[in-house]
């Protein structure tokens, strides 16, 4: 068999050598059409479009859709700075998850590499409909797994930068058709590349049984399916277990984040876990047997959770975690399976396509 690779945006890597990586992250990004809300208090309404500042970020913790420059990264030079102090601190690999029709921007993933010397994979499809470029609803799943393909073996428009994991593929709840097409086509474009595909699942604890029976429909292979965010959709350890028994790939991927906002969490009966709770369940699932199932991550997307806005950045689990791990007497091997391995499984492409 030929060796593994990792398809980096400065091209193809050996598996071996991808290190410690996070499986979901957004160095440039612009959520804004996504997760805006306008809040409806008059003086809310005057912060919602406000630069982003220390003087109101405990409001923005409470409300972080509800202003609009928190939710645009389009700054490559802070991009670098952050994403340095994740490299400084032990992080060798990050999935930038940021697609189409969200500001998903490939040279920029390109020289932000090139700075800090870090492997950038980048994703290729759509997330939720609100987000889709207007061209999505004209394509067919067959026109869509094609540009996927295309975005993995050509590069992405005529850029040469190439793709190197499907998705973040977004789902909201309940699911409209347009995603689902989407879903279906990322999963036919799955068996072709033989790639991973990671999922932004509904906020509600069926949504990822769903998408798996779509994807599994469609050909895929769930073994290579990630289901993002699964600290915010399912609770029950139980269900998780369940749904671990499908094969597919589990990310704790908001580490954190320990704030229940007002919207939409709250509103929805989410209650969202403390890093010492996401721990809890990493354990649980790895004493199930679940271990070589789990990713972790921080998904910073926005400003407030860079350092530079006081937030926890993209090396808080190096930083922070990783030594807590220890001290709560994760062994080593797990530990290097949750930053290491799992990840190099989950990328790990069969050649050069």
């Amino acid at each position: 068999m030929p060796p593994e690779v990792i398809q980096t945006v400065l091209g193809p890597i050996s598996a071996d050598s991808l290190g410690v990586t996070m499986c979901h992250e957004h160095l440039l990004i612009d959520a804004r059409d996504a997760l805006f809300k306008e809040p409806s208090d008059p003086e809310e309404r005057n912060l919602a479009h406000r630069p982003v500042s220390l003087e109101f970020l405990r409001w923005l913790h409470l409300n972080w859709e509800s202003n609009l420059d928190n939710l645009v990264l389009d700054s490559e030079q802070l991009a670098i700075e952050e994403a340095l102090r994740y490299r400084q601190a032990g992080g060798d690999g990050l999935i930038d998850c940021t697609l189409e029709g969200i500001g998903r921007n490939p040279p920029g993933l390109d020289r932000i590499a090139r700075a800090t010397g870090l492997h950038i994979i980048m994703g290729s499809g759509y997330y939720v409909a609100p987000t889709h470029p207007p061209h999505v609803s004209r394509m067919t799943e067959d026109q869509i797994t094609a540009e996927i393909i295309s975005d993995f073996t050509r590069g992405v428009a005529d850029t040469g930068i190439r793709a190197g994991i499907i998705g973040e593929i977004g789902s909201s709840w309940p699911l409209v058709p347009e995603e689902e097409k989407v879903f279906r086509a990322a999963g036919a474009a799955q068996v072709e590349l033989g790639c991973g595909l990671t999922t932004h699942p509904g906020r509600h604890p069926d949504s990822p049984f769903q998408l798996l029976r779509i994807l599994r429909s469609a050909g895929a292979d769930l073994t290579r399916v990630i289901i993002g965010h699964i600290e915010r959709t399912v609770p029950d350890l139980d269900r998780l277990k369940v749904l671990a028994d499908t094969g597919c790939f589990l990310a704790y991927d908001i580490f954190g984040t320990e704030v229940t906002a007002k919207h939409p969490y709250r509103a929805l009966g989410i209650d969202i876990p403390s890093d010492a709770q996401r721990l809890e369940q990493i354990r649980a699932l790895i004493d199930a047997g679940h271990g070589p199932q789990l990713l972790v991550s921080q998904d910073v997307g926005m400003k407030h959770r860079t350092r530079r806005y006081g937030g926890i950045g993209y090396d808080h689990i190096v930083r922070d975690i990783l030594p807590w791990m220890r001290q709560r007497g994760f062994q080593e091997t797990a530990i290097n399976r949750l930053v290491i391995d799992n990840p190099r499984r989950a990328l790990a492409l069969p050649e050069v396509h």
